[in-house]
Parts: C-alpha cells; sequence; structure tokens
C-alpha cells in the first residue's frame, strides 16, 4: 500500500472558545490536484497555516512522507518539502523579478544568501532563475523592480518562487484573487503546467467554481471548520450539504 505524501490526523486549532478547524483528517497523494472550498471562514486558510506551520496545531498531527511535521518550524517544513504561496503576495518588493527568484534557486542549492558572488561564481544558478522566468512568462521584466509590477505579474512571480523551492507539496492560496480576466488564465496555464509534473501534490484553496472545474482531481470540503464532504469534483459539487454550505442553495430546493 501506498503512503499518501501529505495527510493530517484530526488536526485541530481553537482560538479561544472557537474551533477554527475541527479534527481535519484527510490524505493527499502524489500526483493530485485537491481544490479545498468552503464558504467565507469555514477554516480552509486556517488549514493551510497548520498545514505549512504558520500557526500551531491544537490537537492533531500533521504527517509528510511518513515523518511527522507536527511540531517543525516553517523553514523545516519547506526543508522537508511544502512550499507555500500566500493570499497575499509575499516577495521582496525592493528587489528585481530576477533577484526574487534566483535568492529562492540560490537557497534551494544550499548555497546562502551573498548576492554580491553569485553572478561570478554561480552562474548555472542565474541560468536556472532564468529559466524559470521564461517559464512564467516573465523573462520580459527580469530587471524590472517588484514593487512596479502588476498584481498579476506578482502572483505569476509567486508561482516562479514555487517552482524555483521545487517543493513535493504546493500549497496555492487562491492564486487568482484579484486578478483580472486577462490575467487568469496565465495563472490557470501555470498551475496546469504544475499538475503535469506527476511527483507534485497540489492543494487549491480557490472560490472561482469554473477554475476548481478545470483543475482539480478532487474537492474536499470545509464548514465551520469540519470536513463535510470529500470526492470527485462532480460528485461533490452536485452533493447537497456543498449546496446549501458553499453554494447557498437550501438543501431541498
Amino acid at each position: 500500500m501506498t503512503l499518501p505524501v501529505l495527510s493530517t490526523r484530526d488536526l485541530t486549532i481553537r482560538f479561544g472558545g472557537h474551533v477554527a478547524v475541527d479534527h481535519v483528517t484527510c490524505d493527499f497523494d502524489r500526483g493530485t490536484l485537491t481544490a479545498i472550498v468552503g464558504p467565507n471562514g469555514a477554516g480552509k486558510t486556517t488549514y493551510f497555516n497548520l498545514i505549512s506551520g504558520q500557526l500551531p496545531a491544537s490537537e492533531g498531527s500533521v504527517t509528510l512522507n511518513g515523518e511527522d511535521i507536527t511540531r517543525l518550524s516553517v523553514a523545516a517544513r519547506t526543508q522537508k518539502g511544502i512550499g507555500r504561496a500566500f493570499q497575499l503576495t509575499s516577495l521582496f518588493p525592493n528587489l528585481s523579478v530576477r533577484e526574487n527568484v534566483r535568492l529562492v534557486v540560490q537557497s534551494k542549492a544550499g548555497i546562502g544568501f551573498n548576492m554580491l558572488s553569485l553572478a561570478e561564481t554561480h552562474r548555472e544558478l542565474i541560468a536556472k532563475a532564468e529559466t524559470i522566468l521564461a517559464q512564467v512568462h516573465l523573462a520580459d521584466k527580469a530587471d524590472v523592480n517588484v514593487a512596479t509590477l502588476s498584481h498579476g505579474d506578482q502572483r505569476k512571480l509567486e508561482v516562479a518562487l514555487l517552482v524555483a523551492l521545487a517543493p513535493d507539496v504546493v500549497m496555492l492560496d487562491e492564486p487568482t484573487a484579484g486578478m483580472s480576466i486577462d490575467e487568469v488564465p496565465v495563472i490557470l496555464d501555470l498551475i496546469a503546467e504544475l499538475k503535469r509534473d506527476n511527483n507534485k501534490t497540489i492543494l487549491l484553496v480557490e472560490h472561482k467554481m469554473d477554475v476548481i472545474r478545470s483543475l482539480a482531481d478532487r474537492i474536499v470540503v470545509l464548514h465551520n471548520g469540519k470536513l463535510v464532504a470529500d470526492g470527485a469534483p462532480a460528485e461533490v459539487i452536485a452533493s447537497p450539504i456543498v449546496q446549501e454550505a458553499y453554494l447557498g442553495v437550501a438543501a431541498d430546493a
């Protein structure tokens, strides 16, 4: 029997008397893209924060490739193979697009952050950064300061940083949020390209149902912090509990 790449068991977090994520048990297999959906306040981003280590669990566990990582830091989980793109962009705004990517490439190679020596002694890392920028359609903006990029280009850069990190588990929190209609297809193409790598396990928090239908192999539904549905997209979308909890349709309608 093949072990899941990522598992949560009874994962729970409490803020005072409020249970934001309530004993969520779920497995995620290699080569799959799982969409995590639910109404606002359902616990989706909090669940992401527990998996990636931004928040400590009150109860339960997170396991990666069979190893319990529940008490590990964000940095340690990243080294183990979890890559997270945030709902709000988390970039170095005062550096160029190229410098953002090459810092991640350099860190992944275990070389450190000496940018002054990079150009002279690590040309292969620069070349890798350039390849990644071409992959995400940002090669023409390599020298542009990140602070001046459009929102859509910043989201593309976030995907570039994830590609550079080369994680086993890719976590995307509303990657198309705030993007124009013209920008969305580029991000979807990038996610589809990541999905074609059968070694990746992708978790996607997304509100747009058309995006979910086009990308997801599976849908997990959270409501009031609990896992209330889990299965194939067509089956889950049609279920009464999702119609009521996520789409706002009465269960008997």
